[in-house]
């Protein structure tokens, strides 16, 4: 259960995997869940492994204040794929239940006025979910130029971990080549955000983290839809 050994091979690779539509272990923030799971790593993962690399530089920033991360961290075995403890053996059975629930000795005129009251519940609950508008989300076109090393820098691997960034709130865009000198391209790519979740400056700190890759990031466009 969980990733296995992370100091092997076989291990990063769930992780990877793990981490291909996920920016944290768990939730949208980080946790003693990726503190206790970055701790159980022995360096940095390799520039194939996109997305357990960006992971991992993102946490790295935050060993200073790892402390007052949310979270009590678990065993390392209860994280990743599967990685949870099976409680089906302490829970009640549906049986069980069953038995509890049953009032051998109450009368038809007591569940008559459950059965009301559950249904003028239901009700109201419905018609306060009716009569509320949808919120207006605020969202943002953005327009980013992402500059490589050098002309021998690989571009398609570049927008590869751009595109590993999954954030709740943000969607990838189309993206093309431009020419900067010297036979360097940038990689110049579009995203729509939504503002209150993703931002200009954390969006700079996820993708800079590919250090083999990105020299920098510029916004080159920022407009509010």
């Amino acid at each position: 259960m969980g990733f296995g050994d992370l100091k092997t091979p076989a291990g990063l690779k769930v992780l990877n995997e793990f981490l291909a539509n996920k920016s944290y272990i768990e939730g949208y923030v980080p946790s003693q869940a990726d503190i206790a799971v970055f701790d159980a790593l022995s360096g940095s993962p390799s520039a194939d492994l996109c997305h357990a690399l960006r992971w991992y530089n993102h946490i790295k920033s935050y060993q200073k204040e790892k402390g007052s991360l949310p979270g009590v961290k678990k065993p390392l075995s209860q994280y990743g794929p599967a990685g949870v403890e099976d409680t089906t053996a302490a829970a009640p059975s549906a049986a069980d239940e069953d038995d509890d629930d049953i009032d051998l000795f109450g009368s038809d005129e007591e569940e008559d006025e459950e059965t009301k009251k559950i249904k003028e519940e239901r009700l109201a609950a419905y018609n306060a979910k009716k009569s509320k508008k949808p919120a207006l989300i605020a969202k943002s076109s953005i327009l980013l130029d992402v500059k490589p090393w050098d002309d021998e820098t690989d571009m398609a691997k570049l927008e590869e971990c751009v595109r590993s960034i999954q954030l709740d709130g943000l969607v990838w865009g189309q993206s093309k080549l431009l020419p900067v000198g010297y036979g360097i391209k940038k990689l110049q790519i579009g995203c729509v955000v939504e503002d209150d979740k993703v931002g200009t400056d954390q969006l700079e700190e996820l993708i800079t983290a590919f250090e083999d890759y990105v020299q920098s990031m510029d916004v080159a466009a920022f407009n509010k839809i």
